[in-house]
């Protein structure tokens, strides 16, 4: 499963999981929300054995890394200089970054703010947006009055204090929500209306309360995951969200046709997140080089936990083109 050891960044302290031998090429792996490094424990033995050497931290404000205080200090120009870090840590000029979640919105924005260090981008679950507009504009505009939790994250002192009282029964609602066995069914119930809270949102969507992880997510682990949230708190986490529009203002200037490294995709053909028309079908227009777009039959929004043998065979796959 690889060693545990801690990097410095910029004033904070990641933990990161290594696996492989030093001085191979380099796949750095980013996690997303609400998860940890412990979300890639099925592909560092795999990566590994291929002859890569693997890195996969839990980035800043999860687990047991620092925990800033500041909501600026989770805009994606820290969070992408904590990935150099990584590299520069371990002598390596680039690498392959994959990221799920917003572990793929911070693989982009490496794509937009640090292209020479990437020799690819592979981004699992969030394809590549270049908004035209603050995205925290656009979703008031789509959601209106409706509850939508991108929007409920934005109030400070708010979702927080919600998921830090309850943590399990939160990641309960949002891995059931989005996974495979019931995401295709919960995108077209209606949505409750604003001032709900966020885990009844999920479970109105569910139409229950989870009271067990799906098949997939055996409990040891999933209990791995709520200590590390109880260990973190959720300041953090939420407030990666809280910079949509700092981020926004970070790349806005960059034209994705500039963008040199190749590039790939993959989700679940359940995943809620690529439910939008059009959306996946984009990159191949606007990336220059596009290499993939793959769907996973079956799968929801946790692709690399939920059909782990098919994604380390597309992941393997796109690396050994590249």
């Amino acid at each position: 499963m690889g060693v545990r050891r801690v990097v410095a960044s910029a004033g904070v302290e990641l933990d990161v999981v290594e696996a492989g031998t030093p001085g191979n090429p380099v796949v750095v792996l980013l996690h997303g929300f609400p998860e940890s490094s412990h979300s890639w424990r099925h592909q560092l033995g795999p990566l590994a054995d291929a002859g890569y050497h693997v890195l996969a931290p839990d980035q800043r404000g999860y687990a047991g890394s620092s925990a800033p205080t500041e909501i600026g200090a989770y805009r994606a120009d820290h969070l992408t200089n904590d990935v150099c870090a990584l590299l520069d840590d371990v002598d390596a000029e680039q690498a392959v970054i994959v990221g799920h979640d917003w572990g793929a919105l911070v693989a982009w924005h490496m794509a937009e703010l640090h292209p020479d260090r990437c020799r690819a981008v592979l981004a699992a679950s969030v394809p590549y947006t270049h908004w035209t507009a603050p995205p925290i504009q656009v979703f008031e505009a789509i959601h209106g009055d409706r509850f939508f939790y991108i929007l409920y994250f934005q109030e400070p002192g708010v979702a927080e204090v919600e998921l830090d009282a309850d943590t399990e029964r939160f990641l309960l609602s949002i891995i059931w929500v989005a996974a495979g066995e019931t995401a295709g069914a919960s995108l077209g119930s209606r949505l409750p209306a604003a001032g709900t809270k966020l885990v009844e949102s999920f479970e109105h969507q569910l139409g229950r309360r989870p009271d067990a992880p799906p098949p997939w997510l055996p409990q040891a682990d999933f209990d791995v995951y709520v200590e590390q949230f109880r260990q973190s708190g959720f300041f953090g986490p939420v407030s990666w969200y809280r910079n949509f529009d700092a981020n926004y203002e970070l790349v806005r200037h960059v034209d994705p046709a500039t963008l040199p490294m190749p590039t790939a995709f993959v989700a679940g053909e359940n995943d809620p997140v690529i439910a939008r028309p059009g959306m996946v079908e984009s990159m191949e227009a606007i990336l220059p080089n596009h290499l993939d777009s793959t769907l996973i039959p079956g799968a929801g929004h946790w692709v690399q936990q939920e059909a782990p043998d098919q994604f380390n065979d597309w992941l393997l796959g796109i690396l050994s083109s590249i």
